[in-house]
């Protein structure tokens, strides 16, 4: 089942028409608790309409685990659910995440929508079909293909998010333009993401969004060319999934010290955007050093992220534990550790290896050279 994406401009008409056209027996909205504060008020009226049953689970990666999507399976059949009831899945990536999860295996199954209410979760967690939880201390480690019959995104909700929230996920729009255009990243590395123009970002974000779109109708379940998402990934899954694995305040973005650590992220915890633009620069790195990436991309790039996410904090003793984390990677195969490579901007070279002592050059460069 393919899923449909709707740039709303009006949230209430989209979401009643989109309601309208799944099948439902009864509605459940799943939420976290800051997003039940800040977003379900803007369409809480139509969930009313709908005797809709609210479920809220706590906010943060952290809580993307085996007990918070039992704690949702088990608020379904206490409320009654059954194979032809819908979730409605309102929120970041975590909810949308968990909560796709949950629809796809509660009964082998149920309707779902996704209403992506950060940056991040509208160009990545909530459009593509995948979900999923943590698990063992590893991002995404279970989880499961499963397509949203809608998904609906509306940058009404961005005026509820902080600025850090905000530059999580245009890192990912940032990967799109990297694997797309040179055009789109001309764009990108221009935009003042610290004081955006939200007219301007929707109008962006429906482009970033054609892009994955296009991606994974190609290859819906990531035997090839969806490969290219991952860029930026393999280094920066190692550097969020390190960071919590640390003492509180060890691992933070040194840019606007209180905005990076945002109200939805664990004081010691990385946000995955944040994470993202770091590996962003440590792979342009590996890919000038093997694939002809050009240098002068590679700066401009580099320092786009420097000015707007600062620096993260790690010492070449922790290489080791970093390697360790990027040899878990799901891409992998045995030991290998894979990359998505770009030899320019568009130009995508996938299935690709870096030595060990290769990616400790780029997490050098990441620390140090740009």
């Amino acid at each position: 089942m393919q899923q449909r994406v709707i740039i709303s401009q009006d949230i209430e008409h989209d979401l009643a028409q989109a309601i309208a056209e799944t099948e439902h027996d009864r509605v459940f909205v799943l939420t976290d608790d800051i997003t039940q504060e800040c977003c379900l008020p803007k369409v809480a009226v139509l969930f009313a309409k709908h005797n809709a049953t609210t479920i809220t689970i706590r906010h943060d990666d952290t809580n993307k685990t085996l007990a918070t999507l039992a704690d949702v399976w088990t608020a379904l059949q206490r409320g009654g659910a059954t194979r032809h009831s819908l979730l409605v899945n309102l929120g970041g990536g975590m909810v949308t995440d968990l909560g796709g999860f949950a629809a796809a295996t509660f009964k082998r199954g149920i309707n779902f929508i996704n209403i992506p209410t950060t940056l991040l979760a509208m160009v990545d967690a909530a459009v593509g079909g995948k979900t999923g939880i943590n698990f063992g201390g590893l991002k995404n480690e279970v989880g499961a293909f499963a397509n949203a019959r809608y998904v609906i995104v509306n940058t009404c909700f961005l005026d509820t998010l902080d600025t850090a929230n905000l530059c999580s996920g245009y890192a990912e729009m940032l990967k799109h333009s990297l694997i797309s255009n040179a055009q789109m990243w001309a764009e990108h590395v221009n935009f003042d993401i610290l004081q955006p123009d939200l007219a301007e970002l929707q109008r962006m974000v429906a482009a970033s969004i054609a892009v994955k779109e296009h991606i994974v109708a190609d290859d819906p379940h990531e035997h090839g060319i969806r490969k290219a998402l991952n860029f930026g990934h393999t280094i920066g899954h190692a550097l969020e999934e390190f960071s919590m694995q640390q003492p509180e305040g060890a691992v933070v973005s040194a840019q606007l010290l209180p905005l990076a650590r945002a109200r939805t992220a664990p004081k010691n915890t990385l946000l995955h955007g944040y994470a993202v633009a770091f590996g962003l620069i440590g792979e342009l790195y590996i890919s000038a050093r093997k694939a002809g990436f050009p240098t002068a991309r590679l700066h401009q790039t580099a320092r786009f992220i420097r000015e707007n996410y600062g620096a993260v904090a790690f010492t070449c003793d922790d290489y080791p534990a970093l390697l360790n984390l990027m040899r878990h990677d799901k891409k992998n195969t045995s030991d290998t550790i894979n990359f998505t490579l770009l030899h320019d901007i568009g130009d995508i070279r996938i299935n690709q290896t870096a030595t060990d002592e290769e990616i400790r050059e780029a997490l050098d460069f990441i620390r140090e050279g740009y």
